[in-house]
């Protein structure tokens, strides 16, 4: 998962009439009735603001469809406003990868129209997390979406280390450095972590607000600046990269179960794979009816 941050300068604001980390919470900003919810994100704003600003759940279901926000005062200039953005995330429940970035892109070139620039993005892992398949795939979509001048913007924050012992968590938070975040970290991200409490949390936003904005990052270049379709774009080049190689899975599957038949093992591989096939598929055949020029309507473009 991962949130956006955006600071712009409104002197004529009614957030700017006092400063601190208190929010402004107006009606609509969160979903009203709560349901079935990611605990991380609505946890780190919570705890950022020190109230019960944004529903929080416990189920494994992911709650946030739509890209949502609040803002707050900036914490030392009245001059200004920060404005919270929780995005959905990339291997949602509910909601596929193409509709997610439509939906932020969607968010962003509003934003980018209205002369709001990007302060900074947080990117939210557990670092409980053993797999890396999933973030792995995520953490690529997410470095597609920025765009390399944005990186020294990115936090990587970790999250959940009440729940793993601290020579693990360790352990863990070296592979990403050395591993998965290195290229990252070479750009200029920097690794918070994030441990539920909020010094922890406004340590990671004013880390943010202390860096200069970034102008636009890469979708918004690609759709706005260069006018192209959300289908054309880096990111959403990156899941239909899914496709290919899931059709080469197929390949690979079909020979090794020649060689044992009586694999369930290959049998059930398979069958998961021509699953993911079918659903690949569907969101390329979403996408090209017309979803692109929809998109570029909304835009105005």
């Amino acid at each position: 998962m991962h949130m956006m941050f955006g600071k712009s300068h409104n002197k004529k604001a009614k957030n700017a009439k006092k400063y601190g980390w208190q929010a402004d919470v107006k009606p609509g900003h969160f979903m009203e009735d709560p349901k079935d919810s990611d605990i991380i994100i609505p946890q780190f704003i919570n705890t950022l603001l020190g109230g019960n600003v944004a529903p929080v759940g416990h189920s494994l279901t992911s709650h946030t469809n739509d890209v949502q926000h609040m803002t707050f005062p900036h914490p030392q200039d009245t001059g200004r406003r920060v404005v919270i953005i929780d995005t959905p995330g990339f291997d949602h429940t509910s909601v596929d990868d193409e509709e997610i970035l439509r939906r932020i892109a969607i968010w962003l070139a509003q934003s980018y129209h209205s002369r709001m620039k990007l302060a900074g993005i947080v990117y939210l892992h557990e670092i409980t997390q053993c797999a890396m398949t999933s973030a792995q795939k995520n953490l690529h979509l997410f470095s597609k979406l920025c765009g390399p001048q944005a990186i020294k913007n990115v936090v990587l924050a970790t999250t959940k280390w009440s729940d793993i012992d601290q020579e693990t968590g360790v352990k863990r938070e070296e592979i990403l450095k050395e591993g998965y975040w290195k290229a990252m970290l070479e750009l200029g991200s920097t690794v918070h972590r994030f441990d539920a409490t909020q010094t922890s949390a406004r340590s990671i936003i004013t880390r943010i607000l202390e860096q200069d904005p970034v102008d636009s990052i890469l979708i918004q270049q690609e759709l706005v600046d260069l006018e192209k379709a959300l289908a054309d774009t880096a990111a959403a080049r990156s899941i239909r990269d899914q496709l290919y190689r899931a059709l080469e899975v197929r390949n690979e599957t079909a020979a090794q179960i020649q060689d044992d038949a009586d694999s369930s093992e290959l049998h059930f591989k398979a069958i998961e794979n021509e699953n993911r096939i079918r659903a690949l598929f569907g969101q390329i055949r979403d996408l090209n009816s017309n979803v692109s020029r929809r998109v570029m309507r909304w835009f105005g473009l």
